[in-house]
C-alpha cells in the first residue's frame, strides 16, 4: 500500500468509523491522461457506514470530500464512490 492510499485510508477510517472500506487504485489504467500529470491518483472507494444513514447520495458524496479534504486537490485527481449503510448491504 502507497503512502497516499494508506492517508486515504486513514482520513476515512477517523472519520466514519467504516464497517467496509476498499481501496482501489487505478491511476495506472490513466496514465498520459492530463490529470495523471499533475500527480493526482485515480481511486474508486467503497465504503460502509452508519454514518451515511438517512443520507442522500449526493450528500454521502461530499462528506467524503469533506473528510478528505485538500487531498482532493492534490493527491487525488478522480474518485469513484460507492457509499452505503451495512443495511443497505443485505
Amino acid at each position: 500500500m502507497s503512502q497516499r492510499e494508506a492517508l486515504i485510508k486513514q482520513r476515512l477510517t477517523e472519520t466514519f468509523n467504516p464497517v467496509q472500506l476498499e481501496l482501489l487504485d487505478e491511476s495506472q489504467k490513466h496514465a498520459g491522461h492530463a490529470g495523471a500529470r499533475g500527480g493526482g491518483g485515480h481511486f474508486v472507494v467503497t465504503i460502509v457506514s452508519h454514518a451515511f444513514a438517512g443520507k442522500t447520495t449526493i450528500q454521502r458524496h461530499r462528506m467524503v470530500y469533506a473528510a478528505l479534504g485538500e487531498l482532493m486537490k492534490s493527491e487525488i485527481h478522480a474518485l469513484s464512490i460507492s457509499a452505503r449503510t451495512p443495511d443497505e448491504l443485505t
